[in-house]
């Protein structure tokens, strides 16, 4: 989220969901794909084989880890993570942001330390869903905090987005599978998808499986051609999520849209309304300024 002109969004997010999933078991860059023929519509409909057979479509067995999987993740109360976000915004790819955050479930509340990039280094944000007129509080860092203070900033407004993709209220792993299982069913009305499921893969030393989903040809209904979804093996939550877009030329290389990964993840830390308030002491929220509304 940009802040004061500081610096971008975080989320996650949130995330886009289910485009194209290419596994890297060991970190293997992706090759490019030549995109031929129009955009236009193909639906699932039209692959019917003659035989009249029933093909389940390739997205179905993720789109069953993710109904699967977010039962888990709804009995997880809370966690605590460094995030780092990277997204494309219209033609220019922002440079990696990386943030310590809190999130917990139940109310949905978010806290938010920024750790790089130095001009966003020690920028705060907090949001409770149902405080706050629905707004978050925010303060920049450094010593732009004693000439601001904190501020209150519509999640959705252009202030909070400028430089964002999501906005703050979509972040983290429950919203990102959401997002997985809203897109993927979408996709499932169609063809031309291609599912892979890759073992042993690791992010940060942790053991992942990576989901790959491809539409070799763009078409409207698709939002991407390419994205990877790598699940924890032990904690059975994604933690990473990255998508991209079809070449721009013949033979040339996904251009990246957004990349999210989550490290040294701790669920259930106990987290209490004293982790998600201004006041805390080990913040550096200006709480008199801040209009904190019940």
């Amino acid at each position: 989220m940009t802040l004061f002109g500081l610096g971008r969004s975080v989320l996650i997010p949130a995330v886009l969901a289910w485009g194209t999933l290419m596994m890297a078991a060991a970190g293997q860059e992706v090759g490019g794909r030549d995109p031929a023929g129009p955009p236009g519509d193909l639906r699932i409909a039209d692959r019917v084989p003659a035989d009249n057979s029933i093909l389940e479509h390739p997205l179905m067995p993720a789109i069953r880890w993710a109904y699967s999987g977010i039962q888990d993740i709804q009995k997880i109360q809370d966690y605590s993570a460094v995030m780092v976000k990277r997204e494309r915004i219209g033609d220019r790819l922002n440079d990696p942001e990386y943030m310590f955050i809190k999130v917990r479930h139940n109310p949905m509340s978010v806290y938010m330390y920024f750790l790089e990039p130095a001009a966003l280094k020690g920028q705060e944000v907090i949001w409770v869903e149902g405080r706050n007129d629905g707004k978050m509080w925010a303060h920049p860092g450094g010593i732009r905090n004693r000439l601001i203070g904190t501020v209150s900033l519509d999640p959705t407004g252009p202030i909070a987005m400028q430089g964002n993709r999501y906005p703050i209220t979509e972040i983290g792993v429950l919203n990102l599978v959401r997002r997985l299982i809203e897109v993927g069913e979408q996709d499932s009305q169609y063809g031309e998808c291609e599912v892979k499921f890759f073992e042993g893969a690791k992010i940060n030393d942790r053991v992942c499986t990576c989901i790959q989903v491809v539409h070799p040809v763009p078409r409207r209904n698709f939002r991407f051609h390419l994205a990877r979804i790598y699940v924890d093996k032990e904690l059975n939550i994604p933690i990473r999520y990255e998508s991209y877009d079809w070449p721009h030329e013949p033979g040339g290389k996904p251009q990246l849209i957004e990349e999210y990964t989550y490290l040294n993840v701790k669920i259930n830390n106990g987290f209490t309304d004293e982790d998600f308030d201004i006041r805390n002491p080990k913040y550096s929220f200006r709480a008199k300024d801040a209009s904190d509304k019940e």
